[in-house]
């Protein structure tokens, strides 16, 4: 048998060793976080006034939309940045703004509905939105930052999350030669605002500068895939309320989701009339009046001031038959003419029929059935 003081002495050093490595454990540097902890989320006051500034149904919770405010190039783990709610989202903005779109103004080429899409959904577009919202940028992302800020790194380039697209064999012809793209294989091989997708890096304008060649070679180690992000801000901006619209369609369903994308994305005014750029107007009127069976389009001279003075002043319509088609004033003839035909050629593809249903309005319990939307022959090929 063991002494009493033997054994406890026995007891004493075990319990010493057991304070010793507790002591060790706590002592250990713990290993920091790239973004705050979705515990602290509901603490935020900032998160807090964000979900009731959105008008956010209850059923969203803060560390979501903590979530929506972490980008990939903060925080690399998918289940804690907005890399795949963004996807979601991107989907559903391009889906509902380009049937929105489509089904309002139907004449619409399909070169100025990319355009519009860009106006509406774009990287551009959803940076004002973001800052509308009152959505303010960490300088540094990390753990102890307040989850309500938005957090990216400008140190490390962001990805993109999103990329639909055929990546072309002659992407590098393209950007070289300017070669001409034509709209059937934009709408077929390009991304939803058409413009090229490419896995190749750009050559560099002068390869003996060295800041250009560090930056191939960085692609080249990095970016193999060329999805490398530039403009980080906007690009982190975009995808943050990209990533709204998909925890809103995830927790809320698809409806919320499209009446949060018409409030919020939809309503704002952009100016259509001002994406038209024509080259010949008056002869694309002319192929228009022929195909539509309609008299010939004739110019006539409505009324002028100061022909003799400085400032001369003409107004001139555009008529087929008896219907005036447009009407414009210039500093001469020539150019009142001219903006007459282009304001003819615009009355013509701006326009937009009545009470429009959308596809997506189908999806509703008990919807009135489906009617087909107007369909255009197509844009004027000059």
């Amino acid at each position: 048998m063991l002494a009493p003081e033997q054994i406890f002495n026995e007891e004493e050093s075990h319990e010493s060793s057991e304070e010793s490595a507790s002591f060790q454990q706590a002592n250990l540097p713990r290993k920091t976080l790239p973004s705050p902890h979705p515990d602290r989320a509901p603490r935020s006051a900032k998160l807090a006034a964000l979900h009731a500034r959105l008008s956010l149904s209850k059923k969203i919770p803060l560390q979501i939309l903590a979530r929506t405010l972490v980008d990939p190039s903060a925080d690399a783990h998918p289940q804690f940045n907005n890399a795949n709610l963004a996807f979601v989202g991107a989907s559903l903005l391009q889906y509902h703004t380009s049937e929105w779109i489509v089904t309002r103004y139907p004449r619409l080429p399909m070169g100025i509905v990319f355009s519009a899409m860009n106006g509406y959904a774009g990287g551009p577009a959803l940076l004002r939105i973001a800052r509308a919202w009152g959505v303010e940028a960490a300088a540094a992302p990390g753990e102890k930052v307040d989850p309500g800020y938005l957090q990216y790194s400008r140190e490390k380039p962001t990805v993109l999350v999103h990329k639909w697209g055929y990546a072309r064999a002659e992407v590098k012809e393209l950007e070289k030669y300017k070669w001409r793209r034509g709209m059937s294989s934009r709408v077929i091989f390009d991304d939803p605002f058409g413009n090229t997708v490419s896995k190749e890096p750009k050559e560099p304008k002068d390869p003996k500068d060295p800041k250009e060649a560090a930056e191939l070679e960085f692609r080249q180690t990095r970016d193999p895939d060329n999805s490398e992000i530039r403009d980080g801000d906007q690009n982190a901006h975009a995808n943050f309320v990209r990533a709204v619209v998909g925890a809103v369609y995830l927790y809320c369903g698809s409806e919320a989701a499209k009446t949060f994308i018409k409030a919020f994305v939809l309503s704002r005014t952009l100016d259509i009339s001002n994406l038209f750029s024509f080259r010949l107007p008056q002869r694309e009127l002319t192929r228009l009046c022929d195909r539509e069976n309609f008299d010939p389009p004739v110019a006539r001279l409505l009324s002028e001031t100061g022909r003799l003075s400085r400032t001369p002043v003409y107004v001139v319509g555009i008529y087929s038959g008896y219907d005036m088609l447009g009407e414009a004033a210039g500093s001469d003839l020539e150019s009142a003419k001219i903006a007459a035909s282009i304001n003819a050629l615009k009355s013509w593809y701006l326009y937009s029929p009545p009470n429009v249903s959308l596809p997506s309005d189908t999806f509703e319990e008990g919807a009135a059935p489906w009617e087909p939307a107007y369909i255009d022959m197509g844009e004027i090929i000059s």
